[in-house]
């Protein structure tokens, strides 16, 4: 009897406390139709900021040097044979430190002309994106072959543009691209010349000896390497990779 008398003790302030305790409150997840033709367009524009958004990463990538970055170090671990070194990640990582390095002006230009004025409410969004993407389209035009300009308008039968911001993103992009896809197996096919040769005189040294059944590739690898860490080939890549960008 006494402990059931203390259990009631016990458990009055909880009762209490349940009883002023304030309502949880509810989330209410509901579409309502547009009133308004203004609340339609305010309700399509958040669904295309946030397609945006979620298409940015790779708009990013294909609007600036990292194709021509990625392409030039794939194709030279293939020219210099070593299967996996360094691995994908390392080299996607590289191209992406490079890649900031170089758009870094551009960047802050955009960030200057375009979304600091929208941040302090001078301009609107319309004209920040504008004024936002104009420096990367500048950078893109510079980079891209007019042949391969003029290829896409020919599809879409337009006029040829007057000025830069006359040529609009679906017909740069592309365009940008396929030049940069050209521009980046030329470098990777200078780049294996020099381990080409090398290759082929292992193996021709490797016959004149009756080494038939040893592979080329095993003895070439080494003399590749040391080739490359000798004429400190990172360097040189890396500063003729930068150059190379008008």
């Amino acid at each position: 009897m006494k402990k059931f008398l203390i259990l009631i003790l016990f458990f009055i302030p909880l009762i209490g406390a349940e009883v002023n305790a304030p309502p949880i409150p509810v989330v209410d997840l509901t579409i309502n139709g547009a009133q308004t033709p203004t609340q339609l367009v305010k309700s399509l524009n958040i669904v295309i900021l946030i397609t945006l958004l979620a298409l940015a990463p790779s708009l990013i990538l294909v609007m600036t040097s990292f194709v021509r970055l990625l392409i030039v170090f794939s194709f030279l671990r293939q020219a210099m044979g070593t299967q996996q070194l360094p691995p994908s990640q390392l080299l996607v990582s590289l191209a992406l430190v490079l890649t900031f390095f170089i758009m870094e002006p551009y960047a802050k230009i955009a960030y200057k002309n375009g979304i600091e004025p929208y941040m302090n409410q001078q301009i609107g969004y319309e004209q920040a994106f504008q004024r936002s993407v104009k420096p990367f389209k500048n950078f893109m035009i510079k980079n891209t072959r007019e042949k391969d300009l003029a290829l896409f308008y020919r599809i879409r039968k337009m006029p040829n543009p007057k000025t830069i911001d006359d040529v609009p993103l679906s017909i740069l992009i592309p365009a940008f691209m396929i030049s940069e896809l050209k521009t980046a197996f030329e470098i990777g096919f200078l780049l294996y010349l020099p381990f080409l040769i090398i290759d082929m005189v292992v193996s021709a040294i490797l016959m004149s000896l009756g080494m038939m059944m040893l592979p080329p590739v095993m003895i070439s690898l080494p003399f590749k390497l040391l080739v490359f860490v000798l004429v400190d080939g990172w360097n040189l890549l890396v500063q003729s990779l930068i150059a190379s960008f008008k």
